[in-house]
């Protein structure tokens, strides 16, 4: 592997941001001759800037940006996936719910495949947020003509000519494997683990996502149909004399 970015968004996840950093730092070191950490700083309000500042000085594999508001999670990722400089991105969350050493579980199906998107085993956050997952993805796939189990995995890994196919506006986040396959590339669902907060809170309700994905999942549907889809054909030599 050349070198991989990570592109996390970070909203206020303070207590979480070092133990973040060393964990993607240990899993990254066992596969990769050159990697960064891209932190996106979503406008946070809790002490997380003093923090991203800090920890950027003592690890020269970290780059920050940060937002002068929030901006919301598909403006972070789609910040990062332009300052990311790997041949491989990957895509994570801050808050330690997937774990970091699962990147090795996805990496090697980029030999076959351009995205690799990582599926909950399980969903350690709660009942409701189980239910609401299930509920979720099932509505968007009928939507959007989709099949993919668990677009709301935080734990995703690109090529890099994927994310620059990328054009996304705001909640386009939740669509990224159909995204992908719109526009040609090869999507593969693989599971990961997943873990309840150790710190924190999360930053979606139940309804207000499943409000705002139902909405967005037309507007991916609409792209899908819209898709420009063509092929050249091979010319033929013309007859010399």
């Amino acid at each position: 592997m050349k070198r991989i970015s990570v592109v996390a968004p970070v909203y206020n996840e303070r207590e979480n941001i070092s133990n973040f950093i060393n964990k993607v730092g240990a899993s990254l070191k066992k596969c990769a001759l050159s990697y960064e950490i891209i932190l996106v700083d979503d406008g946070s309000t809790d002490g997380s800037y003093e923090v991203l500042e800090e920890e950027s000085k003592k690890d020269g594999h970290v780059r920050i940006y940060h937002f002068t508001c929030n901006n919301g999670q598909t403006a972070a990722l789609d910040a990062g996936f332009k300052k990311a400089t790997g041949d491989v991105v990957i895509m994570m969350d801050s808050d330690l719910q997937t774990n970091p050493e699962d990147i090795h579980l996805l990496l090697p199906y980029l030999q076959d495949y351009d995205m690799v998107n990582g599926k909950r085993e399980t969903r350690e956050d709660g009942l409701k947020r189980k239910i609401s997952s299930i509920i979720g993805n099932g509505v968007r796939n009928f939507i959007t003509k989709d099949n993919i189990v668990d677009t709301g995995c935080p734990l995703k890994v690109f090529k890099k000519e994927v994310v620059e196919s990328f054009y996304l506006y705001e909640g386009m986040h939740r669509f990224l494997p159909t995204l992908a396959k719109i526009n040609g590339y090869r999507v593969i669902e693989v599971p990961v683990r997943h873990y309840d907060r150790e710190f924190g809170v999360s930053k979606y309700g139940v309804f207000n996502r499943l409000f705002k994905g139902l909405k967005d999942a037309f507007a991916v549907r609409w792209m899908k149909k819209r898709a420009l889809r063509y092929e050249f054909k091979e010319r033929r030599e013309e007859c010399s004399n």
